[in-house]
């Protein structure tokens, strides 16, 4: 007789978990608070336009090679490495940085800037490179039973590396390049942690890595949003049910075992084993009122920033920008040093923008443009209002109108956004930290809240803010870790 599994959320980690227990014959079924599944990974359907709502490109493609293998099925969506990865602006320059993985393609775009650029950067890489080659398999691909079992898997680390855990992001990409342009856009990546380069360990320099010589990054025909929906088919390809608009408030257990979650009606959801999608910490202390994991407790860690998101439909076109973009401000440096401090300024030390229909012409009307926004502000731990989002918007779209040379404020026909009040509304972030728990030293591999309950034997977690961490490649890690723990269940 099969094992019944209730999985709370239907982000990349739940669903993931999910098909890898389905395949090998558990009865799954999934509870969820929103009206479709995804979580962060989501999207939005307004007038025509097709937004992501979270993510908008991935790496490590091997990892949903490896989930799909493991599950026993073909690769259920099409992705396209992306060439250049990004692009970069800065402010009072109409000089446009295209990043790409060859390095001569790069290095030429650094002449006059930053002298010997190709031989810094492929140091810079090489560096990098054995970083993730020497910790990923042993740090962030395994499960930890104890923190002294974590401590013993440190220990095969090479010790060559001691001192970059000594060091920031920030430093360590200032010890091989001197110019402003050359460390402001290698150190860029450290915001895809949710913090900044100044407060972000120089171990995850190895993110480099992964960008720039491994992977690079990928889009996905038809929108992020396909991975979501491709996977869900697969799943009730296996029977698996699931049920929305169910927002888990209580629960009971008997012998250190959890029998039911309750949902907001009153309803009891039974199984034999829960796996939780949910923020690890946020429902320990929410639902399951862990001293621990009390909200006082929640204030003293180490969360990341919020982010304002917002998403503009235009009645018009924009070749001049590409598909991935990031413009910087003047005050890098300024502010991103207190971006999780400081309520902030209109000036922002840099935002992104996705233009989802440039390579997906159906997100948009014909002749129009669908734009996503993202910039990174503090959480509602040090800015608890947003009243004041829609004149941090109109600076934005004023700023990026300028720098693109076309005023796109006459032509937005539709524009919505979410600030950190509304990721913790709408997605149990708490306090609107946009991944959850930073990777602060003391919150990574066993020092990170665990992927099996502490109380409850039959109770597992997976996604951000458990191991090894937020992304959607570490999702995918994660649901990996969080299956071998049901598998090992005695």
């Amino acid at each position: 007789m099969s094992k019944k599994v209730l999985i709370v959320g239907t982000g990349l980690g739940g669903l993931s978990t999910g098909l890898r227990l389905a395949a090998r014959g558990y009865e799954v079924a999934f509870v969820e608070k929103a009206t479709q599944p995804g979580g962060r990974l989501n999207r939005l359907k307004k007038d025509g336009f097709t937004f992501d709502v979270g993510p908008s490109f991935f790496s490590m493609p091997y990892e949903f090679e490896e989930l799909v293998k493991d599950c026993g099925i073909e690769m259920p969506f099409e992705f396209v490495e992306l060439d250049p990865l990004y692009t970069v602006r800065f402010r009072g320059s109409d000089r446009k940085f295209s990043l790409y993985k060859d390095i001569d393609k790069m290095s030429t775009q650094f002449e006059g800037i930053e002298p010997d650029f190709k031989a810094k950067f492929t140091a810079y890489l090489k560096k990098c490179g054995e970083l993730y080659n020497d910790t990923v398999g042993i740090v962030i691909k395994q499960n930890f039973d104890s923190i002294p079992d974590y401590l013993k898997s440190l220990m095969r680390v090479n010790p060559k590396h001691l001192p970059v855990l000594l060091k920031t992001f920030w430093q360590q990409t200032n010890s091989f390049f001197t110019s402003k342009e050359a460390r402001q856009i290698v150190s860029l990546i450290a915001f895809f942690l949710g913090r900044t380069p100044f407060d972000t360990n120089a171990v995850y320099t190895l993110l480099s890595h992964i960008e720039f010589s491994h992977t690079g990054y990928y889009n996905v025909k038809g929108g992020m949003y396909t991975i979501v929906e491709s996977l869900v088919e697969e799943l009730k390809k296996h029977q698996v049910t699931f049920n929305y608009e169910i927002e888990i408030v209580d629960f009971t257990s008997e012998n250190n075992k959890l029998t039911a979650v309750t949902d907001q009606n009153g309803k009891a959801w039974t199984a034999d084993i829960f796996i939780i999608n949910a923020d690890a910490a946020f429902f320990r202390g929410s639902i399951f009122k862990r001293k621990e994991f009390s909200d006082n407790k929640l204030k003293k860690m180490s969360w990341t920033m919020g982010y304002l998101t917002f998403y503009v439909g235009v009645k018009t076109q924009l070749p001049q920008v590409e598909h991935h973009n990031y413009f910087l401000g003047d005050n890098y440096e300024d502010y991103a040093r207190d971006v999780m401090k400081n309520p902030g300024t209109l000036e922002k030390p840099y935002y992104y923008v996705n233009v989802l229909s440039k390579h997906n012409a159906d997100c948009a009307p014909e002749g129009c443009e669908a734009l996503f926004f993202v910039c990174p502000v503090p959480n509602l731990l040090f800015k608890s209002y947003w009243s004041d989002k829609n004149d941090i918007i109109d600076s934005i779209i004023a700023d990026f109108s300028e720098r693109i040379h076309q005023d796109i404020s006459k032509d937005i026909v539709f524009r919505m956004a979410y600030t950190p009040e509304d990721w913790q509304d709408q997605f149990n972030l708490y306090k609107g930290g946009g991944l959850g728990l930073s990777h602060s030293m003391m919150q990574i591999g066993a020092f990170r809240p665990k992927n099996y309950d502490e109380k409850f034997k039959n109770v597992f977690y997976v996604g951000a803010s458990t191991i090894p961490g937020a992304g959607l490649p570490m999702a995918v890690i994660s649901s990996k870790l969080s299956a071998e723990r049901v598998l090992e269940m005695k």
